[in-house]
């Protein structure tokens, strides 16, 4: 045994001397062959002023503090001290769901992208304590999992390594892999990218010894995202293997399930089916996994997927996962053993409830993930479109603007007065004891936000969200570029690029046009371009740019009423209200106390016109109009009453929906009846 250890701590050595690849992008596509476009390096944007600065100023004052802070306090959240146990610092036993560990390596991600802005150097140090104590609970054979380590350690056989497959192992490790390689590439040190490194040759080792094993414990497979991330950043062929096995090993499980996505084999998939969030995450690693092969039967049934979600079961703010259960698959076969619970299901076509909807955070942050890979893959704005969407509706609703409260579902309507109670809170919580995975995912993706916003290929650079920042960076030939982006986006859709610094020979820059911007006009140095700005796609301006030159883009940003496909019932005769990428809801602070939200119809010929205003400290564009409200007449004891004729015409404010619920309880509702 000795013998062992001294081999273990030989190969540490050796191991934490390799360097590796120096590209610091979040997602790090740099050598990717099949990727069309190339990520920037972290730090390379910085917000300066209106939307996105203001976000991540919560994030960074208020999300990642109070958050972190719960994680480290054994009386709220065991998950960092089920760490120090096993690292052998503390005693007890292990609390909390089999998760924990993952959750707290997303938190640990977030933290250490927030302190990435401002190197505090107190920051740092816990930052590497707390490296410190994950590294001392890793077993010496590279696997880590606090529930077993602890077992382990007590000498307990009442739990071994894959001995249950919801005990989420690959799932934590994932996210173990995800915030080493963006420590590594922040700040240069190898101390939890070592860690990774060990956990995913244990798992290349585990897979050549048990592959149907490994498959069997595939749950929520962060892993395929992690595995490809640790192949970009060591360059270590096997990791892009196992990557690539992971795919033919679902092909393995026998009885697998649509609750995690392995009832058939992945390239016979075209429908989003199953477990919301664990179907988006696979999602997302295969598309990582395209860019590195170009296994085209991957992009195929990527993209049928894709149609899928977006043509029939995405909601109005990107939200993803209808049901809070679902049974699959639906309708078509009335043997017991063959249909199936699944939890957070996608749910038939068209099945979008709105009281009951249940868009987990994770699963519409899964979204983002997934969008963004298939949009380096492809340089398809479509897929810039979702993420844009998703990013400023369902993921923000996910967390308070104070940065102190979080749900963990998402739905697109709240009444108090439905006779049950639903399995989550109608309000935000500080720390949701029963499953916190969602507020740290939200937190590391608010922090990473501007990550997303350029991007380069070999024509120039990619202009993908709009947000008042600046740039200082490289285009792909290595040449040097600095510019800076003026706009109030999103309550403004004036857009003026200013570049500071660019290279004397000519390129491109491409502006996405958002599929929702049917009037984009473009100017350069005050002159009208007549270039194609066609919406959902992107406008290419190429020629010799200098610096001082000016691009202004400018996107009419008109309330617009949605409809939705008839088919989906629970929103049929019903409009949402979206200006620019902003969804908007009725919340019952801005009506009378004596009404409901359901009295309100909107006519068709409705204009809501831009009102600014403050709710919790935060500036957000409200949207008033002329509506029409019907009589307060109670449904006490009434399932069914004749229509009502009368009705008076009234103002009425409308909200972001990322924006509801900060001013106490109340009802809420994306959805109104339409009247003509």
């Amino acid at each position: 045994m000795k013998t062992f250890f001294s081999l273990m701590l030989a190969a540490s050595l050796l191991l934490s001397k390799q360097t590796f690849a120096q590209d610091k992008s979040l997602v790090n596509t740099s050598q990717s062959p099949y990727a069309k476009l190339k990520t920037l390096d972290m730090g390379d944007v910085q917000w300066t002023t209106g939307f996105w600065a203001e976000r991540f100023r919560v994030c960074k004052e208020s999300m990642v503090p109070h958050m972190m802070g719960k994680y480290l306090d054994p009386d709220v959240s065991h998950a960092y001290r089920n760490f120090e146990i096993a690292a052998g610092k503390e005693h007890g036993d292990h609390a909390g769901p089999a998760f924990h560990d993952g959750d707290f390596y997303k938190m640990l991600e977030g933290m250490i992208m927030v302190w990435s802005s401002s190197r505090d150097a107190q920051t740092e140090k816990q930052i590497d304590s707390i490296i410190e104590t994950i590294a001392r609970s890793q077993r010496p054979d590279g696997y880590i999992h606090t529930p077993v380590v602890i077992k382990e350690l007590q000498n307990s056989q009442d739990k071994k390594a894959f001995g249950e497959r919801l005990d989420f192992e690959t799932y934590n490790m994932g996210h173990l892999m995800t915030a080493a390689c963006l420590h590594y590439r922040l700040t240069g040190k190898k101390n939890l990218l070592d860690v990774a490194i060990k956990a995913t040759d244990f798992l290349y080792d585990f897979y050549k010894r048990a592959s149907a094993e490994l498959a069997r414990n595939a749950i929520c497979p962060s892993h395929y995202m992690g595995v490809v991330e640790m192949y970009r950043t060591t360059r270590d062929p096997r990791y892009l293997e196992l990557a690539k096995n992971l795919i033919a090993i679902r092909s393995l499980v026998e009885n697998g399930t649509d609750d995690n996505q392995d009832r058939v084999p992945f390239l016979k998939m075209d429908k989003a089916i199953g477990h919301a969030v664990r179907a988006n995450y696979l999602y997302a690693g295969v598309a990582d996994i395209y860019t590195e092969t170009g296994d085209d039967s991957l992009m195929v049934t990527l993209d049928k997927i894709w149609h899928n979600l977006t043509e029939s079961k995405m909601y109005i703010t990107g939200g993803c996962g209808a049901l809070y259960d679902g049974v699959s698959p639906d309708g078509t076969s009335y043997v017991p053993e063959y249909n199936q619970k699944v939890h957070q299901a996608y749910g038939r076509d068209y099945q979008l409830p709105n009281l009951t909807a249940h868009n987990e955070s994770c699963a519409n942050i899964g979204n983002i993930l997934w969008n963004w890979r298939m949009f380096l893959a492809t340089g398809e704005a479509r897929f810039a479109d979702v993420m844009e969407l998703t990013m400023y509706n369902s993921l923000l609703a996910g967390v308070s603007l104070d940065g102190k409260g979080y749900f963990y579902t998402n739905p697109l309507c709240v009444n108090h007065d439905i006779p049950f109670t639903l399995r989550w809170s109608k309000q935000r919580e500080e720390y949701i004891s029963f499953c916190n995975c969602c507020p740290p995912n939200t937190i590391r993706t608010i922090a990473e936000i501007s990550n997303y916003v350029y991007t380069t290929s070999e024509k120039g650079l990619w202009i993908n969200l709009y947000g008042a920042n600046k740039l200082e960076s490289k285009l792909s030939g290595g040449e040097p570029i600095r510019l800076e982006q003026k706009t109030d986006y999103p309550w403004n859709g004036k857009i003026v690029v200013e570049l500071q610094e660019c290279p004397v020979k000519p390129f491109s820059i491409f502006l996405r046009i958002p599929g929702w911007a049917t009037k984009a006009e473009i100017k350069v140095n005050g002159k009208q371009q007549n270039i194609a700005a066609q919406p959902g796609t992107y406008a290419e301006l190429s020629g010799n740019w200098k610096k001082g030159d000016l691009i202004e883009l400018n996107l009419p940003m008109e309330a617009q009423l949605i409809e939705a496909n008839p088919l989906v019932e629970e929103a049929r005769n019903q409009v949402a209200v979206k200006r620019g990428p902003v969804v908007y809801c009725i919340e019952s602070t801005d009506i009378p106390a004596n009404r409901r939200i359901f009295e309100y119809t909107i006519p068709v010929n409705t204009s809501f016109k831009p009102k600014e205003t403050t709710i919790s400290d935060s500036r957000i564009i409200a949207l008033e109009g002329t509506v029409e409200l019907m009589p307060n007449e109670s449904w006490s004891g009434q399932l069914y009453r004749p229509v009502s004729t009368k009705k008076n015409a009234v103002k009425l404010r409308l909200v972001p929906y990322y924006a509801w619920g900060n001013r106490g309880k109340g009802d809420m509702s994306v959805w109104l009846p339409v009247s003509k």
